[in-house]
């Protein structure tokens, strides 16, 4: 019978609620400590004995000097990492609309401000592992939104679109976010993720 490893979690955010939120349910069993700070600014001592770094839906709000370092940390230390959940740009409805490349692109470039990787970030972040020595495995992880989740498929909809809406004021989609959370689609979010194993 398998028995479960005891575990040890350093739980590391800007946003001391969410860790406090995290903190609390984590299974029994596992151990954690709070650490609220930047994850960019983890150095290589932080990262000393530890068998695994992992983020969700991080890699693309940073920059590229910003992985390069993380990267080299993760290194320094060989320390493994899984980065999950970060977007690749890629937006699928169905049925589709006129409008839906336009938004994806003004999206994807909302994205891309501040010098920020946006959706190349799974791409970049997978090269510089690989520069760095590492063994480095990236998988597709969609997520799948639907009139089988409503209240979700529309706030996704109302961020996706005042994004897009913010980049390119011209747009005027107003009519368009109207129609799309009226009768929602079958919409596919394009994610990867990305796996890095210090051999």
């Amino acid at each position: 019978m398998y028995k479960r490893q005891p575990q040890f979690w350093i739980l590391t955010d800007r946003d001391h609620d969410l860790l406090e939120i995290a903190a609390d349910r984590m299974p029994e069993g596992v151990n954690v400590a709070i650490d609220e700070r930047d994850v960019a600014a983890l150095t290589r001592d932080d990262l000393t004995g530890a068998d695994l770094v992992t983020c969700s839906a991080l890699l693309d709000l940073l920059t590229a000097p910003q992985v390069d370092r993380l990267v080299e940390v993760c290194a320094q230390a060989r320390a493994n990492a899984l980065f999950t959940l970060s977007v690749t740009g890629v937006v699928r409805c169905l049925p589709e609309d006129p409008q839906d490349a336009e938004v994806q692109d003004a999206f994807n470039a909302h994205q891309r401000r501040d010098a920020k990787l946006g959706p190349d970030a799974p791409d970049y972040a997978a090269a510089a592992f690989e520069r760095a020595g590492a063994r480095v495995v990236v998988r597709e992880s969609a997520w799948r939104l639907g009139a089988q989740r409503p209240e979700l498929t529309a706030e996704w909809l109302r961020g996706w679109v005042g994004a897009a809406t913010e980049e390119r004021p011209d747009l005027r989609l107003d009519d368009y976010l109207r129609a799309r959370t009226d009768s929602l689609p079958e919409i596919t979010v394009g994610h990867k993720d990305v796996l890095a194993i210090f051999d």
